[in-house]
This record gives structure tokens, sequence and C-alpha cells, in this order.
């Protein structure tokens, strides 16, 4: 099979396209022929940052496509059937081995780019808003890094319960563009504009109730100077690869609370509820109900760019690479 490999951590140079051997089917797992790869901030943190297992390592969570092979203790799963497969590498090839546990069905109506963008996304956004955020309707939010899959699917899901959503974007085109396709209420350029001083004249200096911050780093700790009495910091991602030093201290006067969230260890932990989070949100994806916007596709012989291009904060919405067929 083709895959993008990398034998060394680095920068998007370090992957590239090679031929491998196929994967093989464990009797509890199935094999998909790939057909789209949704690119997670997790798969760019894997390359430059874990060790890989391999010269010929395959980083990548996600990948969508139809079976190809299905173990012999595996149940309720058929040749050809459309699924969305989720993973800690192995992504980023043309076919794709994974434990059946971590597969879902992909709703009629609804397409393998799509469907490929909806699992850490989405089911993140959710966990981080309402079980790490507690978010209610009438609550106000901040979203960091609202163009990004996590943001925007954040966004739609804190305006569906009745929040006013605050987000940040590099430009203000990202956020005209949110306003209109998600319907968030302020924007905030970050390149431009200081976020504490812009949330807290939003806020008449009362703060948020909930930060949602998948940046890191000094953002993180600055999230802390816009979180109103009992408000919660949600830390789900460094992008920035910078460390976030918060200082207990800051969090006691206005009896604050920062949580982490990680929804890989959730399906470790809470298999039935973080699984079952999946395949809702992938219905209601597939109902209307929530969109993924899909900024550009690259083939995966082209991942190296498609990495590049995410980096370069050029995107908004989701990057998708699709296999050769």
């Amino acid at each position: 099979m083709k895959a993008a490999v990398i034998a060394e951590n680095g920068g998007p140079e370090v992957l590239s396209y090679a031929e491998i051997p196929d994967p093989v089917c464990a009797d509890d797992g199935i094999v998909i022929d790939v057909e789209t790869i949704s690119i997670e901030g997790g798969d760019l943190l894997a390359r430059a940052m874990t060790p890989p297992l391999s010269a010929t390592h395959v980083v990548g969570y996600i990948a969508a496509g139809t079976v190809r092979t299905i173990g012999a203790k595996v149940k309720g799963r058929t040749l050809g059937e459309r699924v969305v497969t989720l993973n800690a590498s192995g992504s980023h090839a043309t076919q794709r081995a994974v434990p059946a546990a971590m597969v879902w069905a992909i709703p009629d109506g609804l397409g393998t780019a799509e469907a490929a963008c909806v699992p850490v996304a989405f089911a993140t956004a959710h966990d981080c808003l309402f079980n790490a955020g507690g978010l209610k309707a009438g609550e106000t939010v901040l979203i960091h890094a609202g163009a990004g899959g996590v943001g925007m699917a954040a966004i739609q899901m804190a305006k569906q319960a009745g929040a006013r959503v605050i987000a940040t974007a590099s430009s203000a085109d990202k956020l005209t563009r949110l306003k209109d396709l998600v319907g968030l209420d302020h924007g905030i350029n970050y390149v431009e504009q200081d976020f504490v001083a812009e949330v807290l004249a939003l806020t008449g200096k009362r703060g948020v109730d909930v930060v949602v911050d998948s940046v890191g780093g000094k953002t993180l700790v600055d999230s802390v100077k816009v979180l109103g009495w009992r408000g919660r910091l949600v830390s789900v991602g460094i992008a920035g690869r910078g460390g976030s030093a918060v200082n207990a201290f800051s969090l006691w006067a206005r009896n604050n609370t920062l949580h982490g969230v990680l929804f890989a260890t959730a399906l470790q932990n809470e298999y039935p509820r973080a699984h079952a989070l999946v395949g809702e949100c992938l219905q209601r994806v597939a109902r209307g109900e929530w969109r993924v916007v899909i900024d550009r596709s690259f083939p995966l012989a082209e991942a190296a760019q498609a990495h590049a291009y995410i980096e370069g904060r050029n995107a908004f919405g989701r990057v998708v690479m699709m296999t050769a067929r």
C-alpha cells in the first residue's frame, strides 16, 4: 500500500510518500480501504514530537473508507460497509487496520470527507463545553482558535445550547465567515487585538463562564484573566507547542477551575459513553444540525504540503487528504 511515513520527528518535510507492506487484520479488528483522511491537531504533534515506532511509521488518528477485511472475532460489520475509524496512528495510508471497537458506521447521506472530520473534533468540543465546562443556557463562552475543527464545532454547539459565544481567530476575514457560517456572536482578531482587554470590554468586566483553549502556552495563562465568578477554563491542546505554567493561586480569587480534556483517554476510560457520543455526533451532522466546513483537500501523496498548510494557519475549517483510487 501507499502511505505518508516518517522515520524521525520534525517539521512537515519529514513526511515522505512510500510503498510499505499492507496492514494485517487482527482477530478483533478490521482493515479498511481508505478514501479520506482528516488531519487532526494530534497528527501534527505526533509527527513533530512522538518518536516513530519504525523507519516507516504512519501517523494519523482518523480515516474513513470501506471495510476490506473483518477479523474472525468481529461481529456487526460487513464487507464494503462505509465506516470512519479512530486510532493512535496509521491513518495516512491507503489501507488501515484498527480495532473493531474504534469503528463507526457512516450514516446515509454523509460523505467520507465530512464523516472523517467528526469523531475527534465534534466529540472533543462536546466534552469541553458540557462535561468539563458545564456550559448552560444564558452563559458566555470564549472559544480560542474558532476557525479550527474543535473551535468551529464548539461554536455551533454552544449557540444551540443558548450561550453567548465569543471566539478568537487570526484574521478579520475568518471572524466574518464564522459569523456567517456558524453564528458567532463576537469575534476577536488575536493578531491585532488583546483578547483579554476585548473580552472584558464585551462582558462589562464580568468575564466569561467558560473558556475552551486549544492553543496552550501564554494563551492558556492569560485566559485565567477573563474568567468570571466560578468560571471554568478547559485546556484541550497545545497548538502553540509551548508549556502552560498556570499558577493555582491565580484561580482562587474568583473560585475558578482548570480542566484538562483528551478525548482519546475518555474513549479508554468511559468507552460506552464516549463511543456513543461519536455516533450521535455523526448522526447530527448527517441530519444537518451541525456542519463540517472543509477548507481544502490534498492528495495523500502531498501529505507534507497538507501539514505545512495547516501549520501556516491558512485553514478555515478542516483539511483532508484523499487517496488515489
